[in-house]
């Protein structure tokens, strides 16, 4: 009762980098509020999901386990977290701003009057005062969202319904072990008490998945390229680079537009989130969109001909210059002193 929960998702046994994510940023705000962080596992084979999630500090991992469960489907998966929240009564709730998540999420907060804050990019405990009724709350779940097309970012509360939930966009918050030897308490339910036959009258006979060839989230090293690449061709120079680097190409939102790039390369509010080690800004303006989604970078080099473009206000290094004259220089200089 009143405790934090997580839905894990699932992939041929393999807790999602997402879900991890969440469970490390749960484990901190269960921590500040001096409750107990919960977890949800459905799928039709539970072994091992104990083992990969109890080092992030989860204190129950709920089970439900069923041949039924193997893929996610609306109907069931939406009842089990449903009835199981309304028998728990989670202060909190997280999801993944997923496929998945984004449909589970508003299916569980419609049913149960919740209400629900998508694609945060940040959690935090505050206080609140209602302004109108002087009431004060003195811990509450601050969802913080880009809103109005990035202009803004708006910090969301929910003081009257339960549970307070959220979906929270992969990559945005840091994967972290809590305590390798952390043990926490499983309990396996009866998913027939939770979902009828008629749950299950969509089923899905066949799945067809094609791994992305691009794989930002993933990468310790991104050059990004932005509008003033000027072109497809120009692209070119950044992919002639990440090749040296041992990099991945990725662009912003205007190049993506423009027919620069691809859209499975595009970071930032509407996306990707990364957070490699070097990130290399070429021709990016800087727009609080792209920020969003590269600003947790370890570190971020800019190359942009203008000295006051916003990127440079949060880069570790600026080079300023022409892009297709720098980049060349650069290439250069790495294949000449790498061995």
């Amino acid at each position: 009762m009143n405790n934090l929960f997580v839905y894990l998702e699932i992939e041929n046994g393999i807790v999602q980098e997402v879900s991890l994510e969440l469970l490390t940023k749960g484990r901190a705000l269960a921590t500040r509020l001096g409750c107990q962080l919960e977890a949800v596992a459905i799928s039709n084979c539970i072994k091992g999901i104990a083992e990969q999630v109890f080092p992030y500090g989860v204190d129950r991992l709920h089970t439900f386990e069923s041949p039924n469960l193997q893929y996610y489907t609306t109907k069931p998966y939406g009842a089990i977290v449903t009835k199981l929240f309304d028998e728990e009564k989670p202060q909190i709730a997280l999801l993944g701003a997923t496929t998945l998540g984004r449909d589970l999420g508003p299916l569980v907060s419609s049913a149960l009057h919740s209400g629900l804050t998508a694609d945060c990019t940040s959690l935090e405990i505050g206080e609140y005062t209602d302004a109108k009724t002087k009431q004060h709350y003195p811990e509450l779940l601050y969802q913080i969202r880009p809103a109005f097309g990035g202009n803004i970012v708006a910090t969301i509360v929910n003081p009257d319904c339960r549970p307070q939930m959220a979906t929270v966009r992969p990559g945005v918050m840091k994967k972290e072990i809590f305590d390798a030897a952390y043990k926490g308490e499983v309990i396996q339910y009866n998913v027939a008490d939770y979902v009828s036959d008629t749950d299950f009258v969509v089923s899905i006979l066949e799945r067809h998945i094609e791994e992305s060839k691009v794989n930002l989230g993933g990468s310790p090293i991104i050059v990004a390229g932005g509008y003033g690449m000027g072109s497809k061709e120009g692209f070119g120079l950044l992919f002639q680079l990440a090749e040296v680097l041992g990099a991945e190409v990725g662009a912003s939102r205007a190049a993506v537009d423009a027919g620069f790039a691809d859209h499975d390369r595009q970071i930032g509010q509407t996306g990707v989130t990364v957070r490699p080690k070097l990130y290399i800004a070429c021709g990016i303006s800087g727009q609080i969109q792209h920020v969003a989604g590269m600003q947790e970078s370890s570190l971020i080099i800019s190359i942009n001909n203008d000295p006051e473009a916003p990127i440079n206000s949060i880069a570790d290094y600026v080079i300023t210059g022409r892009v297709e004259d720098v980049i060349p220089k650069m290439i250069a200089a790495y294949r000449k002193n790498s061995k």
